[in-house]
């Protein structure tokens, strides 16, 4: 795997409005990935449930699957990808100047990134919000019991906006310990450099469960703060990329919610259902529409699975995060996931 270091170029990207290199803007992004043979995704790659690398060193987690899923409808094979390590300042910048064709690095969709950056957020994958956490011997259980503490933050991230946002709120002040790879950070934390860690709730349980030598030493405050709805990004000018993107996520958020598996998805091309016949390319011609074979979403479900055989892997009962679906589950059972009809 190779990594890219960008350092003024990331500060100059991310500050005036971005030529999108020739390939998004002739919209042929696609074309791109099929003559280069892989789909190049920008991960974060430490952070468990997200994007990490196993005991085998190989790349895990709920944003390498969506990237796998991608790979899988375009290419035809899962495995053909390119894992791309980023930090949260060079992940945008490696879009924009055409280093990968997606971030998928558990990055939060706002406003001012999607109006300013020349990007596309695409599905979300993840919703989450902002948590605290701290050592379980600082003696406090409230974030307003937090004043004058050192806060450990990533710079130019969601979570630095949203500690600013509540320090505001609880009149408190925080002494920030600004540390850019997202590892370096965690260390800091972990070692005492740092009375607190602010993250996403799911990103805080993956460092206490793989970082922390007794997990019970921390604690995650009550209380979730600000929204972070998590997914995919592209660059603007290639509506057809978006498109791709975007109904791969619906795909798998489909199959969950037809019952279909990968391991019975080729049982199901024989339910009789015109909407999974539709999915799963038995009738219709769906997947011409995007400029793919019929057999697209098939290939995702067979071989990367449905978004709950996703999440079950990487945050559910199937990972050491153990994660409850909630926000994450099917809109029918409560949840904010839903796909559009396909048809």
């Amino acid at each position: 795997m190779k990594q890219i270091i960008t350092g003024a170029t990331c500060a100059a990207l991310a500050s005036l409005a971005v030529s999108l290199p020739a390939q998004a803007q002739d919209g042929s992004t696609v074309e791109a990935v099929k003559s280069k043979g892989v789909v190049s995704c920008a991960a974060n790659g430490g952070r468990q449930g997200m994007s990490s690398l196993d005991s085998q060193g190989k790349w895990v987690g709920l944003d390498v699957d969506t990237c796998r899923a991608v790979a899988a409808a375009v290419l035809g094979d899962a495995e053909a990808i390119n894992m791309v390590k980023a930090t949260t300042q060079t992940r945008f910048p490696m879009l924009q100047t055409g280093e990968v064709d997606i971030v998928t690095a558990n990055a939060t969709w706002t406003l001012s990134r999607d109006a300013e950056l020349g990007i596309n957020f695409t599905v979300t994958t993840f919703y989450d919000g902002q948590g605290f956490m701290v050592p379980k011997d600082l003696g406090v259980s409230d974030v307003a019991e937090l004043d004058g503490a050192d806060l450990c933050v990533p710079p130019g991230s969601n979570s630095e906006k949203v500690a600013a946002d509540v320090a505001q709120k609880n009149n408190i002040s925080f002494n920030s310990i600004v540390i850019e790879d997202q590892s370096e950070l965690q260390k800091a934390f972990f070692n005492g450099r740092c009375d607190v860690h602010i993250l996403s709730t799911s990103g805080l349980a993956a460092a206490r469960s793989s970082l922390a030598d007794n997990p019970d030493d921390w604690i995650i405050l009550p209380g979730i703060y600000g929204k972070d709805p998590m997914g995919p990004a592209v660059r603007q000018g290639d509506a057809n990329w978006n498109d791709i993107v975007n109904w791969v996520i619906f795909a798998m958020i489909a199959a969950e919610e037809h019952a279909i598996t990968s391991a019975n998805v080729d049982e199901m091309k024989t339910s009789g259902d015109p909407e999974v016949e539709n999915l799963l390319g038995v009738k219709g011609d769906l997947g011409a529409k995007l400029g793919l074979d019929n057999e697209w979403a098939y290939r995702i479900i067979k071989t990367v699975g449905s978004y709950g055989e996703v999440y079950d892997r990487n945050f559910g009962e199937g990972s050491p995060l153990k994660l409850a679906r909630g926000l994450n589950g099917l809109a029918a059972d409560g949840g904010m996931m839903y796909s559009p009809p396909f048809k």
